[in-house]
């Protein structure tokens, strides 16, 4: 029968001789390394590599554009845009394979409730205990190693950096924030992870932007500045120098729906769409240094948008969706569109940032309702942790 089934290979192979359509190559090594495979049943071994190579075949033969619609809309995305997860779930992580992660204290209040993380809690409650002090302290210090604790574990399955958010009480205290961006950019260090690898986020005001400023010229550490709604914040982003700015799609989408007569958009009319589109092309046109994120989106029609943004962070409903969804996914934001877009070049600075700020009822609004909502999560983890602590000073 081996001897036979050598023979059909063989035959195999020679109808192969004279294609030449890419992956022809792998489907012959695929035939011809039948021979050397011993272990399997000859049988068995015959129909699997005919199988593969039918397969390999298949995709070979097909035209560019029906080899499109047989990728994922997540695998069209990635050609065009770093995609990132949204979320402090590690099994999100290894499924969607993103490049980056960002985290934040609503997602890592979720995670810190799943019996599956409870080692890095646990982990962290030891840290913190351990420097003593008052139990506020004790509370703020483990807060910290909580946060970091989460980072390193995505670092080990991601290529990427990951986004370590600053606590939303200090988003008008500068000082505070260049402090706890060094603390966690510290115990990265202690934990083995270069400061390349993170990005510290910080709320989009005007003490933040500066913060991040500072720690971008005078300490070398990446910043990812978040809440973004006013093009007046992307403006004193950009020429802050901070790596990276994250204008969030679907908050601005939920505002027009509630105080608008509006309640649905065509994504290349969707608001939040628009406002990352002109962030974009401006940094773009000017050649600034920040990149673009688009965050926080409702549905994928917003997502594939933005197609060619920098990067798009994205929940794991959505990266889900995205990669059962076989529509083409066409590249909307490029830099020679950007170069040719009708944007002119502007200055801003504390009293003007204020003002234009201010005249964006939707971006003041936003801003701190997001502040205030990342604050509220941030104090329930401080409740959990505080409630951990003194059962573990009881001996419980």
């Amino acid at each position: 029968m081996t001897d036979n089934i050598h023979r059909f290979l063989s035959r195999l192979s020679r109808l192969f001789c004279g294609l030449r359509a890419p992956g022809i190559g792998d489907a012959l090594q695929l035939v011809r390394g039948a021979r050397s495979v011993s272990a399997s049943p000859p049988t068995l071994t015959c129909l699997a590599y005919i199988k593969e190579s039918q397969s390999l075949l298949t995709m070979s033969s097909v035209s560019p554009d029906k080899r499109r619609k047989m990728e994922s809309a997540l695998e069209q995305l990635k050609k065009h845009t770093v995609v990132v997860a949204d979320t402090g779930d590690f099994n999100a992580i290894d499924e969607y394979k993103p490049q980056d992660a960002t985290t934040n204290p609503s997602l890592l209040l979720a995670a810190a409730k799943m019996p599956a993380y409870q080692h890095l809690l646990d982990d962290a409650i030891k840290y913190g205990v351990t420097k003593g002090g008052s139990v506020e302290e004790q509370i703020d210090n483990t807060m910290d190693k909580l946060f970091v604790n989460f980072g390193v574990e995505i670092l080990k399955k991601l290529p990427g950096r990951v986004s370590t958010e600053v606590d939303a009480r200090l988003s008008y205290d500068k000082e505070g924030m260049v402090a706890k961006g060094l603390k966690f950019i510290d115990l990265y260090k202690e934990a083995g992870i270069s400061k390349e690898r993170v990005l510290i986020k910080l709320s989009s005001t005007w003490e933040g932007i500066q913060a991040g400023k500072e720690l971008e010229e005078k300490h070398g550490v990446h910043c990812n500045m978040t809440l973004m709604f006013s093009f007046a914040q992307a403006v004193a982003c950009a020429e802050a120098k901070v790596t990276l700015a994250s204008a969030f799609v679907g908050r601005i989408f939920d505002w027009y729906r509630e105080n608008t007569d509006r309640k649905s958009f065509e994504p290349h009319e969707d608001p939040g769409v628009l406002s990352v589109t002109k962030i974009y092309n401006y940094y773009k046109k000017f050649g600034y240094s920040t990149v673009v994120m688009g965050a926080s989106f409702r549905n994928t029609g917003q997502v594939k948008a933005l197609a060619g943004c920098d990067l798009l962070t994205i929940s794991p409903a959505l990266l889900s969706e995205l990669s059962q969804d076989h529509s083409t996914v066409k590249e909307t934001l490029t830099v020679e569109k950007a170069k040719a877009c009708d944007l002119e070049k502007v200055h801003l600075d504390e009293k003007a940032f204020r003002w234009e700020h201010n005249e964006d009822r939707m971006a003041v609004e936003k801003l701190s309702d997001g502040i205030r909502k990342f604050a509220a999560d941030a104090m329930k983890l401080e409740t959990m942790i505080k409630e951990k602590i003194l059962n573990v000073k009881n001996g419980k």
